[in-house]
């Protein structure tokens, strides 16, 4: 049974339990007047079912109670719907058994027949503010865990991106090293040249070819390059070939490096010193 307009949507529902129809009519008409959403049933079984069709802030139910116990009653409720706040109306002989559900938590407060009405009512508004807090500490616990649970996504998401990225680093490093290793012992010297003109790389046939250079890499080509070479690495042809000052027959391939004249960075001139017969 329910005293509420189901078009009316009142912040707080408030369920009464009791088997006597003349203690639900008066309890109806105490907490009518606080506005709050009334529900009211005449059996455990009876509330249970309503509780699993409305969300219920707080619960008054009667101790004795036939087929279900008030007690009983309210530590089913308290399984199913843990936040609801729970009082329980009962007699003096039935006390230890409402004390044993107070103390297991099943409980939030009792009241012994006939009760003061302005204790009642105002016990009932703690009763709904603390429901409101349980249910927003409820809300808040939940937006947590799913943060969380979002979070640990990401990372774990995160942690595979910077492994598969530290991975093809890696072998990335493992094709650099093995490209300078190569380019160390080519029999032929390479020589890389940037758009300023500064000798940038060198390997060690370059450095054979030109003994007699104090230093390569760093210095301005124009400065360390033989006449020949220097011409070599200025021509665009691209190969060709020609003597050293020193009489010597080398052959020569340039190549631009990065691309065409927009996006050129260098050029790698690469230089067979051919052996006089």
């Amino acid at each position: 049974m329910s005293d509420f307009d189901d078009t009316t949507q009142p912040t707080d529902t408030l369920l009464i339990v009791d088997d006597e129809a003349n203690i639900l009519a008066a309890l109806g008409r105490l907490f009518r007047r606080d506005g709050y959403r009334l529900l009211r049933a005449e059996s455990g079984r009876e509330a249970l079912a309503l509780l699993a069709e409305h969300e219920v802030g707080v619960i008054i139910s009667d101790q004795r109670m036939p087929g279900m116990t008030g007690v009983q009653f309210l530590s089913k409720a308290r399984e199913r719907w843990p936040d609801t706040v729970r009082i329980i109306l009962s007699g003096y002989t039935e006390l230890s058994s409402v004390t044993d559900s107070v103390n297991q938590g099943a409980i939030y407060k009792f009241f012994t027949k006939p009760w003061d009405d302005d204790v009642l009512r105002e016990t009932v508004r703690e009763a709904f503010q603390l429901n409101r807090v349980t249910r927003e500490n409820t809300r808040l616990n939940g937006a947590l865990r799913e943060a969380n649970a979002a979070l640990m996504y990401w990372n774990q998401e995160l942690e595979q991106r910077v492994a598969e990225k530290t991975r093809e680093a890696l072998r990335n490093l493992h094709v650099l090293r093995a490209s300078q290793e190569i380019l160390a012992h080519l029999p032929m010297a390479v020589f890389g040249i940037d758009t300023d003109g500064c000798l940038v790389m060198a390997n060690q046939a370059a450095k054979r070819l030109l003994p007699d250079a104090p230093a390569l890499l760093g210095e301005m080509a124009d400065e360390v390059l033989p006449a020949g070479l220097l011409d070599a690495a200025l021509d665009t042809s691209g190969n060709g070939s020609g003597r050293l000052a020193d009489g010597r027959q080398v052959s020569f391939w340039r190549y631009p490096l990065g691309g065409d004249a927009a996006t050129m960075i260098g050029t790698a001139l690469v230089v067979n010193h051919v052996e006089s017969e």
